[in-house]
């Protein structure tokens, strides 16, 4: 547990060498990436979203499958997402290869350990729907074929909440493939100071970036991630969140059985990258909001912001009294 937790710190303030004032986010990513998952950053242009995928790829030195990786890490793709983009402009296509006299299949971007989908809401519907089977299969079908990806693969995709104009909103079935929608925001002003007083450093993060776990390291922890304990009471309390979003007058559709088990491997996760090997009931609190709130449908704009508050409050409030936590 001790070496897990060294590993991660190093990882987290790595990133924060480039990415200032965001620990939260940071953590974030993090803990979608140990749990397997995919995450949304949606938020205003240079916010550092780009940039974030870059350091976290180049934190981690090269394994697996043998990709190669110009920046240094494991491989790094980046999509540029627009409306004349097809799927196999993701996917790739199958070539007349003159030497072999056939055609051989010519591997698109997807194929990558971290894959930066950036605007992704620019993409058309099929395009999206290539993006798809990747995150929730973790493999490509072109034709026939079938092809496996990295056990890695990790999508860090971002979209601009306001130029809306040319774009093609996230069907509900696309946003429930990602664990996690979180917004960076704006930096404080001392952040913001110290961002421009060591910009030339902070955008040459290929030399300033250490490579401070391996690709190997990675797939244990997301192993361990998996054998974090959650006490039964907190799974129920869980349970109880999920079914709330289901019955609340407020809430037009509620969380799918497929949000709460996801809700539970980010949990497990998070406790891992807070340096804990069980889960604690305001671990609930930390992580509805990035987990849950994309995958509920809100009467209102006034419900979006208070509605999921008021049950998972309730709930926590609920667990706390029980006495669970800290230590079983």
């Amino acid at each position: 547990m001790n070496d897990s937790i060294t590993k991660l710190k190093s990882l987290t303030e790595n990133i924060e060498t480039i990415i200032r004032g965001k620990p939260e986010q940071i953590k974030y990513v993090v803990t979608a990436l140990l749990a397997r998952g995919h995450i949304l950053l949606e938020d205003n242009p240079g916010a550092g979203k780009t940039v974030l995928a870059k350091t976290l790829a180049q934190s981690i030195a090269e394994g697996g499958v043998d990709f190669h990786s110009e920046n240094g890490g494991v491989a790094f793709k980046r999509i540029q997402f627009t409306p004349d983009l097809l799927p196999m402009d993701l996917i790739g296509s199958y070539i007349f290869d003159e030497t072999k006299k056939d055609f051989v299949f010519k591997k698109g971007p997807l194929f990558t350990h971290v894959l930066l989908a950036d605007e992704i809401n620019r993409a058309s519907p099929k395009v999206q729907s290539a993006l798809l089977e990747c995150m929730a299969e973790n493999q490509i079908s072109s034709g026939d074929t079938t092809f496996q990806l990295d056990p890695f693969f990790f999508t860090i995709a971002t979209q601009n909440p306001i130029e809306m104009e040319g774009t093609y909103p996230l069907p509900a079935a696309q946003l429930d493939r990602f664990f996690m929608k979180i917004s960076f925001g704006y930096v404080t002003e001392e952040v913001e100071f110290d961002i421009y007083s060591n910009y030339t450093a902070i955008g040459n993060g290929k030399n300033t970036v250490k490579q401070v776990l391996t690709y190997n390291d990675i797939i244990q922890l997301q192993k361990q991630a998996e054998e974090v304990y959650i006490h039964p009471d907190i799974v129920r309390g869980i349970v109880r969140v999920v079914q709330g979003t289901r019955h609340h007058q407020e809430i037009a559709l509620g969380c799918s059985t497929r949000g709460g088990i996801t809700l539970i491997k980010c949990l497990k996760a998070w406790a891992l990258v807070n340096q804990r090997d069980y889960v604690i009931e305001d671990d609930i609190r930390a992580l509805a909001q990035p987990v849950l709130h994309h995958r509920l449908i809100f009467r209102n704009r006034e419900a979006s912001r208070t509605a999921l508050n008021q049950i998972v409050d309730q709930e926590v409030n609920r667990l706390s009294k029980m006495g669970i936590s800290p230590k079983l």
